[in-house]
């Protein structure tokens, strides 16, 4: 069993002691410490916390865990149950909430589950913001109400329809457009609560027919989660099968948006981003931004359009936070996630999806055709293991200066931009490994010259 404690939240598997997993202790004590934190830095008048999940199988025990607490702490409770995470951080928006949490292990398999924290703009909490409810879990630092203060429940069923309707309100999202295209949709929701979303946003976007895989929202995750190729075999065919125009695939928690070309191949995750990015440009010319790990691709796009790219370190709220300090219209990250500021400040696979049919109605080509038209590049995904003495650090210092002739970004890891291709190295925080990601115009080219840091690294150990 697991229990995984980090800046963005708590995670773990379920079952198992008090301190080994998501426990309902562990789910008390951390909730508690958040509603220590939100009381102290909010300034919202409403008392109130937004909560939604997923559709994992110990949603509920996880829910109701949440709730007791939460009202225990004496805050009032926007409880939206199933519900997407970008629904719960619109949701916070809009009832001018004190904060959310959203219940979801995002792409993790079905045995885990987490409590993701929202500020009260609907957004991810920050590393000191979230240093904070980690140290107030640790001392036990809170105070339950008073039996004539304790919070209330507030059931409220209405926010899937109205994150749908605030989608088909946006300026860049063309109804007539893809109702016009007759297209034909795939869509495996992995039995989570995209499965009760999606048909609705497509159907009210004016597509046609729907091609369902796995939209019963049980939680017992017909294949692994993650929207990476290798477990998306069943669309695939599907699309053939069927003769789809496009494919889209999201994760439990639809933040994340893999798309399928008419002919069962993949877009590819990092082009989710950089075709919606092509769209918003062509229509809004701004600065975009993305993270270190992220494809060139929305580089080379954003400068086509004369506008600015800018880099961030990886995480959402890094994202984010880049975003704002430059004013960007779109942004987001490599593995399907849009950021479109236009809606909301958060990964939103309904506004990803409503962006991209909106620009292949207006492109009127196949999705293996748009696919086409953007530089390709290849990415490289590597990790060199080390032995605990090792000082990572310092091997990222050596680096560093090892390649100091080129462009280098050290704001997360070491990244280093060679005209051609790129290499980014960030040391993981549970164990010593350096994961090394990289990227060129082959996949050949990639896996070399990750190949040659790992033996850069494996020489400076020895």
């Amino acid at each position: 069993m697991t229990l995984i404690k980090s800046i963005s939240g708590i995670r773990g598997t379920i079952g198992g002691a008090p301190e080994d997993g998501l426990s309902p202790l562990a789910i008390v004590k951390f909730v508690s410490a958040y509603a220590v934190f939100i009381r102290k830095h909010t300034k919202s008048t409403t008392n109130k916390i937004v909560v939604g999940r997923d559709a994992r199988i110990s949603g509920p025990m996880v829910k109701q865990v949440v709730l007791g607490t939460l009202t225990g702490m004496g805050f009032d409770v926007v409880d939206i149950d199933l519900a997407t995470t970008p629904t719960t951080e619109f949701a916070v928006i809009q009832e001018k909430a004190c904060g959310g949490i959203i219940l979801t292990a995002s792409h993790n398999p079905k045995q885990w589950n987490a409590l993701k924290l929202l500020n009260e703009r609907g957004e991810f909490l920050n590393a000191a913001e979230g240093a904070e409810v980690l140290r107030l879990a640790e001392a036990e630092d809170f105070s339950y109400a008073d039996v004539d203060s304790l919070g209330k429940i507030i059931p409220d069923n209405t926010y899937k329809q109205k994150h749908i309707e605030s989608v088909l309100n946006l300026d860049l999202v063309d109804i007539k457009a893809i109702a016009g295209a007759n297209f034909r949709v795939a869509i495996d929701c992995v039995n989570s609560v995209g499965g009760i979303v999606l048909p609705d946003l497509l159907y009210a976007l004016g597509v046609k027919e729907i091609f369902k895989l796995h939209c019963a929202p049980h939680g017992n995750f017909s294949h692994n989660p993650e929207p990476l190729p290798e477990h998306l075999t069943e669309i695939s065919a599907l699309m053939k099968q069927a003769k789809a125009d496009v494919g889209f695939v999201v994760d439990p928690d639809v933040d994340r948006l893999a798309i399928i070309c008419e002919n069962g191949a993949m877009f590819g995750e990092e082009y989710t981003l950089v075709a919606v990015s092509d769209y918003v440009l062509s229509k809004t010319p701004g600065n975009t931004v993305s993270n270190l790990s992220s494809s060139r691709a929305l580089r080379d796009v954003t400068h086509s359009y004369g506008c600015e790219y800018n880099a961030a370190a990886v995480g959402e709220v890094n994202v984010v936070t880049k975003m704002k300090e430059t004013n960007a219209v779109i942004g987001g990250e490599g593995n399907g996630g849009v950021i479109y500021p236009a809606s909301h400040y958060g990964r939103d696979a309904l506004v990803g999806i409503a962006l991209f049919l909106t620009h292949l109605a207006k492109k009127k080509m196949t999705v293996s055709e748009l696919r086409a038209t953007y530089p390709p590049y290849f990415i490289s995904k590597q990790k060199v293991e080390l032995t605990p003495d090792i000082d990572v650090d310092a091997i990222l210092a050596k680096v560093k200066a090892q390649f100091a002739q080129y462009d280098i970004t050290d704001i997360d890891g070491v990244k280093i931009d060679f005209p051609d291709k790129w290499v980014h190295l960030r040391k993981s925080n549970t164990e010593p490994i350096i994961r090394i990601y990289s990227e060129a115009h082959t996949m050949k080219e990639a896996e070399e010259i990750g190949g040659q840091l790992i033996q850069i690294i494996k020489d400076m150990c020895s």
